[in-house]
Order: structure tokens, then C-alpha cells, then sequence
């Protein structure tokens, strides 16, 4: 019977699939010593042997070391405590393969050179912390030192890109294009004049926050100026223009005047740096959240229709 066997190494060879040279090995290791020797010396092992070799060659296609597999064999760590430390390290495995195939498959769309496709990886390596990081860094250079907007504050600061598991190239050139433009120290300094302004804003008692409904109210009714080819200078572009600059006296608690129109088109000029624009749907991108639709169109006719109609 097999349990009062004992084995040879070219016996157990054979069942178990592994060279004679790499039982041999595990034998010299003390991984699976011989339970004794034949008459003539050479190494003979029994059933319990053949286990702890299945046990090892097991474990090593899993990818467990062989100072790890020692530990086991040596009831120092448990199977389950071994196999959930090397499913941890495998899920960081998986996350860097998918990266580097999102980067790889990035680089081929865009045709980049050998420079960026060392930046993009190096930047795709990143982890969420320090993805954050990075960001925080941008806002606390941009905003630290201004009383600026704090709801505007906060909303940057909870919206930290987060790369997901598997991403697709699309997101991965997203995250490098975001992580440039929070560098680009013309950005920043763009940046730091809106933060200035709004402070200052706030110095002179605008406590009233983000403007979500205003900003929809100035999207829909641009909107349909812009579909139907409203000129701005226009006097049915001059209609339009007084509804909102109501809305905008209003909202703010000014006057409906020539001082309003004059505040809102610096305002306008203030904040009309499409690259913050692109800061946000850079982010979407990244995170998988929907791309807001632009406003750059809107604030460009608004623009010029407070050129056109500075008001009385």
C-alpha cells in the first residue's frame, strides 16, 4: 500500500510532474528531506513527502517564495494567512499591469515620443494618495493664502481624480494632462487671480456662495441664442442681455445698472481662462463621471453683449 511506500526521487518525479533535478533541490533545501535511504544511498521518501511536495509545487505556482514556503511546511504560518498576504500582493500586481497597458495602448494612439510615454508612466504609476497630494499641493498654492470662495474650496478639494482599477487610455492621458496643468505655473497664477478676486468679493460682503441656478439660468437662455444666431450686438442679443443682468442684480443684491455690467464683464474676464474649464473635465475624465457640457460659448457671447450694451 502506498502508505507503507517508499518512494524514489524518480518515483516521485513521475507523479508529481517535477524534474528529478528540482526534488533534488527541495531535498538538498531541507524543503522536503528524504525519510531514508536505500542500501545502496540513494534517497527515499514516503507518502508524507509526496504531500509536502504537492504542497510546495503548489505554492510556487502561485508565486509564493520559497523562504514563504519553508515558513508553511514549518507550521510557522498558516496556508489561508500565506494565501490571502499573496492575493493582496497579487491585486497590486494586476493594478500595475493594467496601468502599463493603459499607458501602452495610450502611447500607440497618440504616437508619443520616448519622453512621454517615461512621463505618463511615471505619472500613472502614482498612487490615489499621492494623486491627491498633487492636487492639494495645487489648490493650497492657488487658494491657501486667499479667504477665497470656501464652497469653491471645498468642492476642488473632495474632487480628487481617482484613477480606476483597469483604465482605459482615455483616462490614463487625462491624468497626465491634469497632473501638467496643476504644474504650469501660468495655470497657477491664472488660478491665484481668481482666488484673489473672489476674495476680495468677499471682503466687500458676497457671502452668497457657488451659483449653481444662475449659471444653468445663464446656460439656457445663451443657449438659445446661440441655436437660433442671436448675434450679441444684436437688439433681440440686447433682450436677452437684460434678462440676465436682472437675474445677475438680483442673485447679488446690486442694482440692475451700467456699474453691474461693468462688474459682471470683469468678473467674466476674471474667471474666463479655459484652461479652468479643462481643469474640471479633465477630473470627470479621470474619475468616470459624465464630461459637463462646456461654457465657453455662453461666456464668450455674454461677453460680448455686455461689450456691445454697456448700459446707461
Amino acid at each position: 500500500m502506498d502508505g507503507d511506500a517508499l518512494f524514489t526521487i524518480g518515483d516521485l518525479a513521475r507523479r508529481t510532474g517535477l524534474t528529478v533535478k528540482t526534488i533534488r533541490f527541495y531535498s538538498d533545501a531541507g524543503i522536503v528531506p528524504p525519510t531514508d535511504r536505500s542500501p545502496s544511498g540513494y534517497r527515499l521518501y514516503d507518502v508524507g513527502a509526496l504531500a509536502r511536495l504537492d504542497l510546495v509545487r503548489t505554492l510556487r505556482d502561485l508565486g509564493v517564495e520559497l523562504a514563504v514556503v519553508r515558513r508553511v511546511l514549518d507550521r510557522e504560518v498558516s496556508v489561508s494567512e500565506v494565501a490571502a498576504a499573496h492575493a493582496d500582493a497579487l491585486e497590486v500586481q494586476i493594478r500595475t499591469l493594467h496601468l502599463r497597458r493603459a499607458v501602452l495602448r495610450a502611447v500607440a494612439e497618440r504616437g508619443s515620443t520616448t519622453e512621454e510615454m517615461t512621463l505618463m508612466h511615471r505619472l500613472a504609476k502614482l498612487t490615489d494618495e499621492e494623486r491627491e497630494r498633487l492636487v492639494a499641493e495645487f489648490i493650497d498654492d492657488t487658494f491657501g493664502r486667499y479667504d477665497a470662495n470656501p464652497e469653491l474650496v471645498a468642492m476642488m478639494r473632495a474632487a480628487a481624480p481617482v484613477l480606476p482599477e483597469d483604465p482605459a487610455p482615455a483616462q490614463v492621458e487625462a491624468w497626465v494632462e491634469l497632473a501638467e496643468l496643476t504644474r504650469d505655473p501660468e495655470f497657477r497664477a491664472s488660478v491665484r487671480r481668481m482666488a484673489e478676486y473672489q476674495a476680495a468679493e468677499r471682503a466687500r460682503g458676497d457671502d452668497t456662495g457657488l451659483h449653481h441656478e444662475l449659471t444653468e439660468t445663464v446656460r439656457e437662455e445663451v443657449g438659445r441664442a446661440l441655436a437660433a444666431g442671436t448675434a450679441p450686438a444684436s437688439v433681440q442679443g440686447a433682450a436677452v442681455l437684460d434678462r440676465l443682468t436682472a437675474r445677475y442684480a438680483q442673485t447679488f443684491g446690486r442694482a440692475d445698472d451700467a456699474e453691474l455690467r461693468r462688474w459682471l464683464l470683469h468678473r467674466l474676464e476674471v474667471a474666463g481662462d479655459p484652461r479652468a474649464e479643462r481643469y474640471w473635465h479633465l477630473l470627470a475624465t479621470v474619475n468616470g463621471w459624465p464630461v459637463p457640457e462646456g461654457l465657453g460659448p455662453v461666456f464668450g457671447w455674454l461677453g460680448e453683449a455686455l461689450l456691445a450694451h454697456p448700459g446707461q
